[in-house]
C-alpha cells in the first residue's frame, strides 16, 4: 500500500526534477512540453493535498496556521500556473514567469518537508490515507488535460506586435540619450 507521505515526497521530486530540466531547456517546444508536464503534475499533486491530505492533517496537528498558509501557497501557486497556460515560450516573460513558479513551488516543499510532514509522522494513518490518495491520483490523471495555451494565430499576432513596439520604444530611448548599439 502507498505512503501519503511518501507519494507526497515522489511527487515533489518529480517536480523538482522538471524545474531542473527547464533551467537547461534551449528549445521553446521543449520549455513548453516541460511546463505541460509540471503544470499537469502540480494541479493533480495540489488536489490530493486540498481534497484528502490537508482535512487529514488539519485533525492531527495543533498549529493549523501551516495547513492555512499551504493552501494559500496553493492559490498563488494556481494564479501562475493559470497565467502560464495562457502563454507561450515566445512571450517574453514566460522563462521568468516559470521561474517564480519555480522558487514558490521549492519554498512550498521545503515547509511541507521539513515542518508538516514531520509533526504528521506517526500520528497518520499514511497507509490508509495513500490508498485514497492513490485512488484519487488515478482518477485525475485519466481526466483530459486542458491546454488553455493553445494560441491562436491572433494571440501571436498581438505578441509580435507587441515585441516590435518594445523594440521601437528602446530605439528612439537610445536615439533621445544619445546611446548607439
Amino acid at each position: 500500500m502507498p505512503n501519503a507521505i511518501e507519494m507526497l515526497r515522489e511527487d515533489h521530486n518529480k517536480v523538482k526534477e522538471l524545474f531542473e530540466e527547464f533551467e537547461h531547456a534551449e528549445e521553446e517546444q521543449a520549455k513548453e512540453q516541460i511546463v505541460e508536464n509540471t503544470v499537469r503534475e502540480l494541479e493533480v499533486h495540489a488536489a490530493l493535498e486540498e481534497e484528502i491530505f490537508y482535512p487529514a492533517a488539519e485533525e492531527q496537528v495543533d498549529e493549523k496556521e501551516s495547513i492555512d498558509e499551504a493552501r494559500e501557497e496553493h492559490h498563488v501557486v494556481k494564479l501562475l500556473i493559470g497565467e502560464l497556460k495562457k502563454m507561450s515560450a515566445e512571450d517574453e516573460r514566460y522563462d521568468a514567469k516559470y521561474k517564480v513558479l519555480s522558487e514558490s513551488v521549492k519554498h512550498h516543499i521545503e515547509e511541507e518537508e521539513s515542518e508538516l510532514f514531520p509533526q504528521l509522522e506517526g500520528k497518520l494513518d499514511a497507509e490508509e490515507l495513500g490508498a485514497q490518495m492513490e485512488t484519487r491520483k488515478q482518477e485525475l490523471q485519466r481526466q483530459p488535460h486542458k491546454r488553455s495555451g493553445a494560441r491562436g494565430a491572433k494571440s501571436k499576432n498581438r505578441t509580435r506586435r507587441r515585441k516590435g513596439r518594445q523594440s521601437a520604444a528602446k530605439k528612439a530611448r537610445r536615439k533621445a540619450t544619445g546611446v548607439r548599439r
